[in-house]
């Protein structure tokens, strides 16, 4: 059972992004049964009273464009203890793998990777946050964890 964490700044947007396109990847391929997949963030900005707030609507629309449902995924934030939980963190950009290390403390077991560092042309995941643009974001997504699962299979 391989267990994977995505994480992006407050688990609205990205990395739910990347937790159900992986998701519906592994579906389609009939090996769902071998993983666990799920996403989180490395700040509280979007958790109220032990709370998470929901996808981001422009987020959601996007997944659903691409017949792709999130209901019910809430932001979560990564705890300490998600480092031995999980075969792999996979972060959206530089930043969050700065934050996932001041969280987890070291990485001596090398599980803390960009998302797109598994595809030919490397860098961060747009950020739709800030541009708006959540195709951008989507096909970013897509493209790594087309190519994560390539390296997992």
């Amino acid at each position: 059972m391989t267990k994977i964490m995505f994480v992006c700044h407050g688990n609205i947007c990205r990395s739910p992004m990347a937790e159900f396109i992986f998701k519906r990847m592994i579906n389609e391929k009939g090996i769902a049964d071998q993983f666990v997949v799920s996403s989180c963030a490395t700040s509280t900005e979007e958790i109220w009273n032990g709370v998470g707030n929901p996808v981001y609507p422009p987020a959601k629309r996007e997944l659903a464009k691409h017949n792709i449902s999130c209901e019910g995924k809430r932001a979560v934030q990564l705890k300490k203890s998600d480092y031995e939980n999980y075969d792999f963190l996979i972060a959206m950009d530089t930043n969050n793998v700065r934050n996932i290390k001041r969280i987890i403390g070291s990485d001596k077991e090398e599980k803390v990777y960009k998302l797109m560092s598994f595809t030919s042309r490397g860098g961060d995941v747009a950020d739709p946050w800030y541009s708006g643009d959540f195709e951008a974001c989507y096909n970013d997504i897509y493209e790594g964890c087309c190519a994560l699962l390539e390296k997992l299979i």
